[in-house]
């Protein structure tokens, strides 16, 4: 049975483990002690390791047909040095990966001014942490080019699931931009996701850059107010950018500053990837009805 290993143990990679664990042999790399229990109950057998210390990560040397990169880089700087730190763990290891799956960011493409993004556009990245991604894709494809290894590289936009939504950013009334100055955002779910990884993984041609995102063409205002809509709670104020500068913190802001549409045609096409949730209303109208009690329940802290 093949060998299939998850680098990063959160809630996508565990999704990932869901689809996977009937045709593969399943294993995690987790620095965290608290994760081993929860991966053997998921069918992934837990490797202890650090992907900020090298020296843990001698374990990895497992005969991995493939590796499931999840994990994000570090909080500061422009570079990834657990990219670094795995890819030279995986080097010496007895057997070499054949197949590499990355999630990166759509945010390596940076503001195109709400123009339409195929894989083929220069990257021209604004923030520190897609400066982090676009580090980790290019050390990814040359270690790949060495090695022979087929490696697909996933841009990812925003996340959601009915776990994963901007419920505090509104009960909170943080502002959203006025829709002449607002900008176009992108999405995908995070079942769809795990679904592309595995497409990924068996579909996917070597050495290709995939657009991993939904149909949907919302501008981020227009995005809180539908979530705002499901859950009967108010629709964020909208505000101009100057005054967004003033009464945003920088990192929400720095989220605010860019605005591209992510066409998704190489991933339909080459990966065969139908998506369950090509917009995000069908996941808003079955979840906000189950949960709208206990989310309003919930005290702000």
């Amino acid at each position: 049975m093949q060998r299939v290993l998850l680098v990063g143990c959160g809630d996508i990679a565990l999704r990932v483990a869901d689809l996977l664990r009937e045709r593969v042999r399943l294993m995690g790399l987790t620095r965290n002690r608290d994760d081993v229990r929860k991966l053997r109950q998921r069918g992934v057998v837990p490797i202890a390791g650090d992907l900020d210390d090298r020296h843990t990560l001698a374990r990895l040397d497992v005969g991995a047909f493939a590796v499931v990169h999840c994990a994000p880089p570090p909080s500061k700087g422009r570079d990834d040095p657990r990219i670094r730190n795995l890819l030279a763990a995986l080097s010496s290891a007895r057997i070499i990966p054949r197949r590499f799956v990355y999630l990166s960011t759509s945010g390596v493409y940076g503001d195109c001014a709400g123009a339409r993004v195929t894989e083929t556009r220069p990257v021209r990245p604004h923030t520190p942490r897609a400066h982090r991604r676009l580090a980790a894709e290019r050390r990814l494809r040359s270690w790949a080019t060495q090695h022979r290894v087929a490696l697909s590289i996933l841009r990812v936009p925003g996340i959601y699931a009915p776990t994963r939504l901007p419920l505090e950013r509104l009960r909170h009334g943080t502002p959203a931009l006025v829709p002449d100055e607002d900008v176009f955002t992108n999405h995908v779910h995070a079942d769809d996701l795990a679904r592309a990884i595995v497409a990924a993984l068996y579909r996917a041609k070597p050495n290709r850059t995939y657009n991993v995102c939904d149909d949907s063409e919302m501008k981020m205002g227009a995005w809180f107010d539908v979530v705002a809509d499901a859950f009967h709670l108010p629709r964020p104020p909208r505000v101009s950018w100057d005054d967004a500068e003033r009464v945003i913190a920088p990192v929400l802001l720095s989220f605010m500053s860019e605005s591209r549409r992510l066409a998704n045609d190489r991933m339909k096409r080459e990966l065969r990837l139908t998506l369950r949730h090509p917009t995000p209303h069908d996941v808003l109208a079955q979840t906000a009805p189950r949960d709208l009690g206990r989310q309003l329940a919930l005290p702000i802290v």
